[in-house]
């Protein structure tokens, strides 16, 4: 409980020390977005909610940004992850750290070293004439351990490619692979393989609505999934 109070009272602390500051340079920004998809899968793995609705709300101050993230299934409407991202972001290279929770609804939020996954991430974005992203993820703390308590040091590491096509459309290849025996799997696996096509539908001469569907295989899983989905934001 002392751990789940310090920590809440460091990001209102956070938050309420942007917002000055931000107020002073008019250089705050405050976004938010829900997201509609068919199936939730992540990493190459089936989250098992089916359609779920997932909103997220994000500050922004000179490239920093704290994030927060949900994910819920439609079919019983409990939430099933809740999630916290402070990151930086400038020119092409991104670095974060995210706190994910599974748990669902009812849950204890507190026990963070139980249900609580802490991920570091640093990605890189190589720009317009070459707009490839590479990304690795690292779980640092947490409950991120073996049966014997040990540390997996799970690690996930992306690369994807962005394609223009004609009529707007962008088309995105992406591998992901597990490099070492983790909560992912046993070894050196491809985690998932994606092609997702992307396009902004268009509803008013000021308003559209970014679509997207994507073919997923998980050859680590031997699963395959074709999923849809649509966000509106502000």
């Amino acid at each position: 409980m002392r751990t789940m109070i310090k920590t809440t009272s460091l990001l209102l602390l956070g938050w309420t020390t942007i917002i000055p500051l931000a107020n002073a340079q008019d250089k705050f920004e405050v976004s938010g977005n829900v997201e509609l998809v068919s199936s939730y899968v992540w990493r190459g793995m089936d989250q098992e909610s089916g359609a779920s609705l997932q909103p997220s709300l994000t500050l922004g101050y000179k490239g920093f940004s704290l994030e927060a993230w949900g994910s819920g299934s439609l079919s019983d409407f409990h939430p099933q992850e809740f999630d916290i991202t402070l990151g930086y972001s400038t020119g092409g290279f991104g670095i974060s750290v995210t706190d994910y929770w599974w748990e669902g609804a009812g849950a204890p939020y507190g026990h963070y070293k139980d249900s609580h996954y802490f991920e570091g991430t640093v990605s890189y974005n190589f720009g317009e004439k070459c707009p490839l992203t590479l990304s690795w993820s690292t779980m640092c703390a947490g409950a991120d351990k073996d049966e014997k308590g040990d540390r997996y040091y799970s690690s996930y590491f992306n690369a994807a490619y962005d394609i223009a096509l004609p009529k707007e459309i962008t088309l995105t290849p992406s591998i992901g692979i597990n490099p070492y025996k983790s909560r992912y799997d046993e070894g050196f696996n491809v985690m998932d393989i994606s092609l997702k096509a992307s396009k902004d539908i268009k509803i008013t001469n000021s308003f559209s609505i970014p679509l997207y569907v994507q073919a997923i295989v998980s050859p680590a899983y031997d699963h395959a999934y074709l999923i849809a989905g649509l966000n509106i934001g502000f």
